[in-house]
């Protein structure tokens, strides 16, 4: 396999990833500008490849974003919706929308626990058999368990701190001599420089801010049965980290039993 082709696998691994907290690509409110005025950063006058390698050195010198996400890789799965905020020792607060009407989620996760509060519908997708009688149980309540747990392990990988360095890899690209920059533009409002790759028919497109940090704003994947967004803002603004009173959770082994896995 060449080294494009690894090239591609790997992004693609990388957007499942980012927009698979429930194992399918997800939707979110696109990406998300900072609103104050900044100073032109000067990215424009370089090559496309010292904009990708100076948004990629940006990236990874924050400790905490936000990743906003929707859409699919042509997977045949209905789009789905995310919004996180996440930091590099893996806490993580935000939610999960699965598409066709299956319910979503609400994830907090801190050290070595996580909140999860699932809707009724999610409970009703997931566990066809025992869900209504689950969502009664916990009647709006958090369900508690380790961080580790493998049972929410579709829900929380999200969360993982890999992201920074996957998003990070996917904004540098791994084939500079089809990288190109577009001219300067303005995306919600606020001026960026595209940078695309065509690959296997897909068109891969980073959005770099060109005022102040040049951050990665927005990913985009189109073509080839494929249409997804990743927007990233926040950067370096740390987590919520309220998380739910005891009142408010269950512990999941009280409610699923060692051996139950929801499908």
């Amino acid at each position: 396999m060449t080294a494009r082709h690894h090239a591609t696998r790997r992004t693609v691994r990388t957007a499942a990833v980012v927009l698979g907290l429930t194992g399918g690509l997800l939707g979110g409110s696109g990406v998300l500008g900072s609103g104050a005025a900044r100073a032109d950063n000067g990215i424009d006058t370089l090559s496309a490849r010292r904009i990708a390698e100076r948004s990629r050195d940006a990236l990874l010198s924050v400790d905490s974003l936000r990743v906003t996400a929707r859409g699919d890789l042509g997977d045949g799965r209905p789009a789905k919706s995310l919004d996180v905020v996440l930091d590099r020792s893996g806490d993580c607060v935000g939610s999960v929308r699965l598409g066709g009407g299956q319910g979503s989620a609400r994830i907090v996760k801190h050290g070595d626990e996580v909140w999860v509060k699932p809707d009724a519908d999610f409970w009703k997708s997931q566990v066809p058999d025992g869900g209504a009688a689950f969502a009664a149980i916990l009647n709006g309540r958090y369900l508690r368990a380790p961080a580790s747990d493998p049972r929410l392990r579709t829900l929380t990988e999200g969360c993982d701190p890999v992201v920074f360095e996957q998003l990070a890899g996917d904004v540098a690209h791994q084939d500079p001599a089809g990288l190109r920059k577009a001219p300067r533009t303005t995306l919600d409002g606020a001026p960026v420089v595209p940078l695309t790759s065509t690959r296997e028919g897909r068109t891969w497109t980073t959005y770099v801010a060109a005022t102040g940090r040049p951050f990665p704003v927005r990913i985009t994947v189109h073509g080839g049965g494929a249409d997804a967004v990743v927007g990233l803002s926040g950067f370096g603004k740390p987590v919520p980290s309220a998380t739910p009173p005891p009142d408010r959770t269950y512990d999941i082994n009280a409610l699923l039993g060692r051996s139950s896995v929801p499908t």
